[in-house]
């Protein structure tokens, strides 16, 4: 039999783990092939690119994001061949209801849970043409036209007993992928908003296993290792031998991804996290809300005290990003409060601040208690939260619109510096900056329309001039010097006033050949030719000393009008950074 096993990833840098675990686990069944595709291809094309592949069964991973094409797919399939064996797994099917075959002809078996065991014992008595599913735990299936849902089965204790699924890696199948990877299974804290909380207990892969498949992954030259392990420093010994072995094994050009819980990292781990590569780590951190009332409704433990702390902390070493994440439509979290919360997050300056609104998971306890808060939501995915009794729609979209310029300005740190100086001295608070922005940007009608980096730039020029207006002479220094760090042109906007001085090309060549150039700033790059150094560099004169503006926290009133002349230089790596330099004393010796 021909079997296919698929899911629609969000993004095609993404790669499924869950169906590399499927093939692994069931290696013995022959002509098993997995075909990966993207939520942003049309069903119609891939229900076409599946039915060439001529499948008896085809097996779909579905989660909250790909369930509705997914379906799609599911119809198109059954019409053109009703012989063709469809299987559902994930976790947005897996907390359907015993009938839900009833409702969803075109599909003939579910499974619940975790999915390598019941599926390698569905595809056997398949191949061999056992009709009887009734033994099979974990399998809802359809019987005399009936559905019926099985026993559930238990979880699997030795994770190990699971191949690797990174054993045989075809060539260049995940160069340049972001790949997820798990350690461990389970997480130790019971959030009622999480479908964690569902599953008790941690179960770990061995650490040896764990080493294998990180040797195999760095091989392969991935872009990022996504540990989805909801809680990956739940073991603080098992944590750090995972990552110091990553240290040691220092590959290159690709970085880590954990999702860890802050007031579990002690002085110990604090002070191995200060010798990581820049780069290498990112840390997500889950805050959710700073209302005390509001975690202990959700059972959410946590220590914002210490998690300020150690985020602060680790915002010192300059070498691991950090995602903070907020949840917006929480119970009792009002307008206010969430306001108060995203302040509390966003001073610590982390290099995301993730906006999400909270989701009524099928199987998960806020769901269940839905009528205790008052949540109105869409009963389909993604089952967002649109109102409570805490928090009206009309707030809820204003949200909406904050959430979008967090992402486009506050996450992106080609706006670090004009970000922190216009909240530093003109706004009480970070968010009463982005509430003022985001009441311009609709007014504007910019929200209606999608905008390039470049745009971007100018929207937040007007708005300034608009809004604000004082010293923009001081502003326009600051949008410049973001834009020549972040964006590796020289070619500005044309409302970017510039300086005369370094910008001239015979200046720049002539300042480019001078040996202490050469020697303290680019001795990497001291046998390439000028013509092309100048590809690497940019030359600009700003009329105050806009470096100690910046380290000294944008404080107006202290600024140094000495003219500086800066030379920014760009390197390419994982992290894309750009080295800036003080040239004033050289480039004052080629004044014309």
């Amino acid at each position: 039999m021909n079997i296919v096993i698929t899911t629609l990833n969000s993004k095609y840098i993404h790669s499924a783990l869950s169906l590399r675990y499927l093939k692994s686990f069931s290696s013995e069944i022959s002509d098993m092939d997995i075909a990966e595709f993207t939520i942003n291809q049309n069903a119609d094309y891939i229900a076409g690119e599946i039915f060439k592949m001529s499948p008896d069964i085809v097996a779909f991973s579905v989660y909250i994001w790909n369930v509705k094409q997914i379906l799609k797919i599911c119809r198109i399939i059954k019409i053109v061949d009703p012989h063709i064996k469809i299987i559902l797994g994930g976790p947005e099917i897996s907390f359907e209801k015993e009938n839900i075959l009833d409702d969803i002809p075109y599909v003939d078996f579910i499974i619940s849970g975790e999915g390598e065991e019941t599926f390698k014992e569905l595809l056997l008595a398949l191949t061999e043409k056992k009709e009887d599913f009734d033994l099979i735990k974990g399998l809802t299936f359809r019987k005399e036209n009936r559905s019926f849902k099985n026993q559930g089965r238990d979880l699997i204790k030795n994770l190990d007993i699971i191949p690797s699924p990174f054993l045989n890696i075809k060539k260049d199948e995940l160069k340049d992928k972001i790949v997820y990877f798990e350690s461990s299974r389970g997480c130790p804290f019971n959030c009622k908003f999480c479908l964690s909380s569902t599953i008790k207990g941690v179960r770990f892969f061995t650490i040896d296993r764990v080493k294998d498949d990180l040797k195999r992954l760095i091989k392969a030259e991935v872009r990022q290792v996504k540990f989805v392990d909801r809680t990956f420093n739940a073991d603080k010994e098992y944590a750090m031998e995972i990552m110091n072995f990553i240290m040691k094994m220092n590959p290159q050009n690709m970085n880590f991804h954990f999702e860890v819980t802050a007031h579990l990292l002690d002085e110990d781990m604090l002070e191995f996290l200060s010798h990581v590569k820049d780069g290498l780590f990112q840390f997500e951190i889950g805050v959710q809300s700073t209302n005390e009332k509001t975690l202990e409704t959700i059972g959410r433990k946590t220590d914002i005290k210490k998690l300020k702390r150690v985020t602060k902390r680790i915002k010192s070493y300059r070498s691991i990003h950090q995602h903070l994440d907020l949840i917006a439509g929480l119970p009792f979290e009002d307008y206010d409060s969430f306001k108060n919360s995203f302040n509390e997050v966003y001073e610590l300056r982390p290099e995301k601040l993730q906006l999400g609104f909270l989701k009524l998971l099928k199987g998960s306890k806020l769901r269940e208690d839905k009528e205790l808060y008052g949540f109105k939501f869409l009963n389909e995915p993604p089952y967002e939260v649109l109102e409570t009794d805490s928090i009206k729609y009309k707030d809820m979209l204003k949200l909406k619109t904050i959430e979008d310029l967090v992402e486009k300005y506050g996450n992106d740190s080609s706006f670090e510096n004009t970000l922190e100086y216009v909240i530093k001295n003109y706004y009480n608070t970070p968010f009463d900056f982005y509430e003022d922005y985001a009441d311009y940007w609709e007014q504007k009608d910019y929200h209606k329309i999608s905008h390039s980096k470049r745009e971007l730039y100018r929207i937040i020029y007007e708005f300034y001039k608009e809004r604000i207006s004082d010293n923009i002479e001081i502003f326009n220094e600051i949008l410049k010097y973001d834009y020549i760090f972040y964006n590796k042109s020289s070619n500005l906007p044309e409302y970017i006033k510039r300086a005369t001085g370094v910008g001239n090309i015979n200046k720049k060549h002539d300042i480019l050949k001078d040996e202490e150039i050469l020697n303290n700033y680019l001795h990497d790059y001291s046998d390439m030719p000028t013509k092309r150094i100048l590809n690497i560099v940019h030359m600009e004169t700003f009329p105050f000393d806009i470096i100690s503006f910046i380290e000294e926290g944008y404080k107006i009133r202290e600024i140094k009008k000495d003219k500086k002349d800066l030379m920014f230089v760009y390197e390419n790596g994982v992290m894309n950074k750009c080295k800036v330099f003080d040239i004033t004393k050289i480039a004052n010796k080629y004044e014309e």
